[in-house]
């Protein structure tokens, strides 16, 4: 019976170490990028994009259509002879017809229509890769930003848990010096409000843990929303080394949303070139090869088939249509609006880098600063600690000089993150989002 226990015991170890994943900052990316649904339905969007740029849906190919008739006709008739004016009635006579054919048709030409259609198709095929790359990388940029949330809450959790272990210890000083007198009954209730409040406030953080792991969970559209993760990441790496020219640089070259201006551009030029096709004439080829055979039941003739090709070409000049004037106008403003917006997107680009790039530079120095502040707030800590155990400091000074310490903590990790944010940011803007797949 024990052996089977122990077996138990080891199988649900064994269970428990299997459900819980370990991630890197890439295994996450490469995981949320395969199974994300948005991902997925954003990559099954670029695919219909690339399936409509064919040779077939820009007009190139003919099209070839098998086709079946059977029609009749009954008929009341009265024939008058010329000669002798003698008339001839006959009821319902009933003609038949039937036939069945290939008919081809084909567009030869029609004014650069058709290779328009089909360059236009294929900025779309490449409109919707950059509509995916934009997905992607605005995924990247979010779920790097959840990671770092992740070691960021858990670096919390680890302040408040090593804050309340302290307020646990200054505890039971407190208790022993009141039992033998050393301590009034105040400074006991006080130490147990402190440490009280350290331990709600260690309960809350878990909470702000939790939620941060559901939510890689949902990003990585894991199924089981409770499923533990392990991250090999216990600090906030950071690149205090960018360049804003360099970014800028980057900018003007791999940022998605300037190329898709760009193609917009291309888009407006491709339509005004289809709405000058109708200046030019069309030829058109049609052919077909079938059978027919018609039934007569009082002509002279009682049946007569038919079996051959036929075939002709139509060409045609579009004189007027009434819109054309108007069409061209409208394409020449698209393309000064889709110039203007290219204009605007750059503008815009270089106003959020540049707000982007002082926020990172400020909390560079934030940090810094703040690395200085918290080396002071662990000696000031230290000194109380030992003033506090010799009698010569209050319980409200020594628990002054731990918020202190723990304050300095958390600015230090906020200022971290925030330097982060602003690092992933830049590298989103600049095209650059992908080197945390590297």
């Amino acid at each position: 019976m024990r052996k089977y226990i122990i077996a138990t015991i080891v199988c649900c170890a064994a269970g428990s170490l299997s459900a819980q994943q370990h991630y890197t900052l890439k295994s996450c990316l490469e995981t949320g990028l395969e199974k994300n649904y948005s991902i997925r339905m954003v990559r099954n969007q670029e695919q219909i994009s690339k399936n409509n740029a064919t040779l077939g849906n820009a007009g190139y190919l003919p099209t070839l259509d098998l086709s079946a008739k059977y029609s009749g006709n009954i008929d009341d008739t009265e024939s008058t002879a010329r000669a002798t004016g003698e008339k001839t009635e006959t009821t319902g006579v009933f003609d038949q017809t039937m036939n069945a054919g290939l008919n081809l048709n084909w567009t030869l030409f029609d004014g650069f229509k058709i290779q328009t259609t089909y360059a236009r198709l294929k900025e779309l095929e490449k409109q919707g890769e950059t509509l995916t790359r934009i997905a992607i990388e605005d995924f990247i940029a979010e779920l790097t930003a959840e990671y770092y949330n992740y070691i960021q809450q858990q670096i919390r959790l680890k302040n408040f848990r090593y804050a309340m272990s302290l307020s646990k210890e200054r505890l039971r000083i407190v208790e022993e010096r009141y039992i033998v007198g050393n301590f009034s009954r105040l400074d006991l209730q006080q130490a147990r409000v402190d440490y009280n409040a350290d331990r709600a406030q260690h309960m809350k953080q878990q909470e702000a843990v939790e939620s941060s792991r559901i939510r890689l969970n949902e990003l990585m559209a894991n199924q089981d929303m409770s499923q533990a993760i392990t991250i090999n990441d216990s600090i906030i790496d950071l690149n205090t080394l960018m360049s804003f020219e360099e970014l800028w640089e980057s900018t003007l070259q791999n940022n998605a949303s300037l190329l898709k201006t760009e193609q917009g551009k291309t888009l407006a030029a491709l339509d005004m070139k289809a709405v000058k096709s109708r200046n030019y004439p069309y030829l058109k080829l049609n052919a077909g090869y079938g059978y027919t055979m018609n039934k007569y039941e009082i002509s002279s003739t009682s049946r007569r088939e038919n079996l051959g090709m036929n075939f002709g070409v139509t060409m045609g000049f579009n004189l007027f249509d009434g819109n054309r004037k108007r069409e061209i106008k409208n394409a020449r403003i698209a393309i000064e609006n889709a110039q203007l917006q290219q204009e605007d997107m750059q503008q815009a680009l270089r106003a959020d880098l540049s707000n982007l790039w002082q926020a990172y530079q400020n909390n560079i120095s934030m940090l810094k600063l703040e690395r200085e502040n918290l080396i002071a707030a662990v000696e000031n800590h230290e000194i109380a600690s030992d003033r506090y155990m010799l009698g010569n400091l209050s319980g409200i000074e020594m628990r002054e000089a731990q918020k202190s310490l723990l304050d300095a903590e958390e600015r230090i990790l906020a200022a971290e993150y925030n330097t982060k944010m602003c690092e992933i940011s830049l590298l989103q803007l600049s095209g650059k989002i992908t080197k945390y797949l590297e």
